[in-house]
């Protein structure tokens, strides 16, 4: 019994903030952006949208990929940081979105490294024979939490939303293993401080800017480095795999130093690592997902391919995975 991923779909905001916008905005230039972290441009989410709105229209997208009934669908588990409220779930909102019912649907709030949690947790649950299948959605609306005072973060962050059907297998296709991974010690690095049991929000935490993501970039470079390279070579260990066996490399977008200095460590030439942080920048659990899904689209990603996706975020959280593709087309 096994599970693999019938289908992918991946939604973006239209409105674009790009390198010259921000110019206008803060002291910054596009040169100093574009050759520190990789990014042009990215996608922001209208006032009258929300996480769940971007999640539902990229799980209509996975569904019908998938070619799919959507009644099919027996949970939906969705990765967010940036959920609509803090309660109910965004994924009870999205299964209300696409006129589903009474279907086990919870979020995960693990960052950045949330698509791949999500694929792990599917694969587990269908493994168990419990479940057939599983819809998988990563839905951010990171500039809700941005401070665009704040220079050094406001250049990184964009909005979308991924998704992935995963089903039942009997064959040699699919998720074959996964390695998650966390460090709790170093949550202070990266967090949004205000808006939770612990700080409520008050005149104060607003006027502090206190709901807006707090970063330490220098030491969260180091960390995601190594970690999202110790994740690649211990799934790739424990599955006697080398860099040359697999087709394509799918790290989180966060900054193409990071990238370069994985795919460095690793052993992976960058014509085998997909990239288009330029396009989106970070969008932390919807990066992977969106990754994957014009990977695939883009021709990237054929049957048979042996992929490996491997994220780092908040937490903090790292994860890898190695899919054996199965999907025609």
């Amino acid at each position: 019994m096994g599970s693999t991923i019938t289908g992918t779909g991946s939604y973006l905001p239209e409105k674009i903030l790009t390198n010259a916008d921000l110019e206008k905005m803060v002291d910054t230039s596009d040169e100093w952006i574009f050759t520190r972290t990789g990014m042009k441009e990215r996608r922001i989410c209208p006032e009258n949208m929300a996480s769940s709105d971007l999640g539902a229209e990229a799980s209509k997208k996975a569904i019908s990929d998938a070619g799919i009934n959507p009644d099919e669908i027996e949970m939906i588990i969705c990765a967010t940081i940036t959920s609509d409220m803090v309660f109910p779930s965004t994924a009870c909102i999205i299964q209300n979105k696409l006129g589903l019912d009474n279907i086990a649907c919870f979020d995960i709030s693990c960052a950045c490294s949330g698509f791949i949690y999500g694929l792990e947790l599917a694969r587990n649950l269908i493994n168990s024979g419990q479940y057939r299948k599983i819809l998988v959605v990563a839905a951010e609306c990171m500039s809700r939490v941005t401070d665009y005072t704040d220079r050094s973060t406001c250049v990184l962050l964009g909005d979308g939303a991924a998704a992935a059907i995963v089903s039942y297998c009997d064959d040699e296709y699919g998720i074959i293993d996964s390695y998650l991974g966390s460090s709790g010690k170093y949550g202070n690095l990266l967090y949004v401080p205000a808006g939770g049991s612990r700080l409520p929000a008050s005149h104060e935490t607003v006027s502090g800017r206190l709901h807006f993501m707090k970063m330490e970039g220098s030491a969260l470079f180091r960390i995601a480095v190594n970690a999202m390279s110790d994740a690649i070579k211990k799934i790739f260990e424990r599955n006697n795999v080398n860099p040359e066996d697999v087709s394509l490399l799918i790290p989180h977008q966060a900054n193409i130093r990071i990238i370069q200095g994985v795919a460095k460590l690793t052993g992976f030439p960058m014509e085998k690592v997909f990239v288009n942080i330029e396009k989106y920048g970070n969008m932390s659990a919807a990066s992977v997902g969106v990754a994957l899904d014009e990977a695939v689209k883009s021709g990237r990603i054929r049957r048979g391919d042996l992929i490996c996706m491997v994220a780092f975020g908040a937490g903090l959280t790292w994860a890898s995975n190695l899919v054996r593709w199965g999907k025609n087309g």
